[in-house]
Formats: C-alpha cells, sequence, structure tokens
C-alpha cells in the first residue's frame, strides 16, 4: 500500500485560512520559533514531534508550517500517517513574513 501526500496549501490561501482561525503547528526548532512566528501557532518542533502528536486535534484540518515548507511537508506526512488532517503550508514563515504579515518574536515556547 502507497502512502499518499499530505495536501500542501499555497501561502496566500493559507493567509485567508489563518484569518478564519485555522489550527497551526509550528514544527521549527525553539530559537526559530522565538525569533518569529505565525500568530497562534503552536509549537511542536520536528526534533521532538512524537510526544506532541496526541495534543494536536483530529477531526479538522491542521496547518503545519517551518521556515521554507521542506520540514513542514514532512511533518504533515508523518501526522497524516497518524490520523491528524494535516496540510503543509508552501514558502513556510519566511514567504509569510515576506508577504508583510505579523509574526509573535520572542515568545518562549512551552
Amino acid at each position: 500500500m502507497t502512502q499518499q501526500m499530505p495536501p500542501q496549501i499555497s501561502l496566500s490561501d493559507f493567509i485567508d485560512r489563518h484569518a478564519e482561525g485555522a489550527y497551526v503547528v509550528d514544527v521549527r526548532e525553539a530559537d526559530e520559533y522565538a525569533g518569529g512566528h505565525v500568530p497562534g501557532a503552536v509549537f511542536a518542533p520536528m526534533s521532538n514531534i512524537t510526544p506532541h502528536l496526541p495534543e494536536i486535534p483530529r477531526g479538522r484540518d491542521v496547518y503545519v508550517i517551518c521556515a521554507a515548507g521542506k520540514r513542514s511537508l514532512a511533518m504533515a506526512e508523518l501526522m497524516t500517517a497518524h490520523g491528524i488532517q494535516a496540510i503543509s503550508v508552501d514558502d513556510g514563515t519566511n514567504g509569510w513574513v515576506d508577504a508583510g504579515q505579523p509574526v509573535i518574536e520572542g515568545s518562549q515556547p512551552d
């Protein structure tokens, strides 16, 4: 049986979903997250994702973001295998910043 790749969403569509209250998981590392993240993004670093999986909601879309889209795609694939409706955000946080969207800086993740 072949594993299906998780869906991806363009940055512009993600901006719309975020404005509608999307659930966002940031899989970058602590220093990256603290340096600036999408408002409301839940911290769940790729290097230690497993303990966070039970906390991620099922039954709704979950938008997975990293810096540029590569790590988020890998983690969205992992989450999909665990029954999470994960969608990788193209262009990631870097694209979010480049689009002039707000970030929360200096927040310390749990």
